[in-house]
């Protein structure tokens, strides 16, 4: 029986030396370990993002409770000591939710008494009370948007500023601004219609109230 023949390798057009078979089966092993790192590797990623994802849908978060209503009679009385102007609380049907109200004093100096809702729509609405203030306060205090007509609410008239159709008009959709005495005041929102007479008709009321 005649002795086994080294391999022809194509590429070499020749049988391979030892050394040679020996480089090539190095070669073969060390792919093979950095394929086998590799796999491990991308198991060990996987894996990991897999604890995560059961981690995120087993804990448990806890409910986060609706924000308390402010209450604005309660905030205007305790505000109602640094200024001799009477502040507005409006007394509003059930749906309307405070969200704000505050006291605050702009760089020009002039105080002004805010609050602001969310109605049953959903939809924003707030009025500010203004001491002493100025044609040029209004101005910013309405982000200037300008003057459509007039609309008489609980026996008051107010300045209308319908800017609905204008392309983001923001909280300004719809601006109402009256005078009373020292106080200069202003309904702003984006309420609809409906909403923004039912709002300004107890902020009228309030004015009313304290003639």
């Amino acid at each position: 029986m005649s002795p086994k023949q080294p391999r022809v390798v194509a590429e070499l057009g020749r049988p391979e030396t030892p050394e040679e078979t020996a480089a090539r089966k190095a070669a073969a092993s060390r792919r093979h370990r950095e394929n086998q790192t590799f796999t491990n590797l991308i198991v060990a990623v996987v894996a990991s993002l897999g604890v995560v994802l059961v981690m995120v849908l087993v804990v448990l978060r806890p409910d986060v409770q609706p924000r308390e209503p402010v209450d604005v009679a309660a905030a205007a009385a305790a505000a109602q000591g640094t200024v001799d102007e009477p502040l507005l609380a409006p007394a509003l049907p059930e749906g309307f939710a405070a969200n704000a109200a505050e006291l605050r004093t702009g760089a020009d100096g002039i105080v002004t008494w805010y609050a602001g809702y969310v109605t049953p729509d959903q939809q924003f609405v707030s009025f500010t009370q203004a001491i002493d203030a100025n044609p040029t306060w209004l101005v910013q205090a309405i982000d200037s948007a300008p003057q459509t007509g007039e609309r008489v609410v609980g026996g008051r008239t107010w300045t209308e500023h319908d800017q609905r159709d204008a392309e983001d008009p923001g909280n300004f959709a719809y601006v109402l601004t009256t005078e009373h005495g020292a106080s200069t005041v202003v309904i702003a929102g984006t309420a609809a219609d409906d909403e923004i007479q039912t709002f300004a008709e107890a902020v009228s009321a309030e004015l009313s109230a304290g003639e």
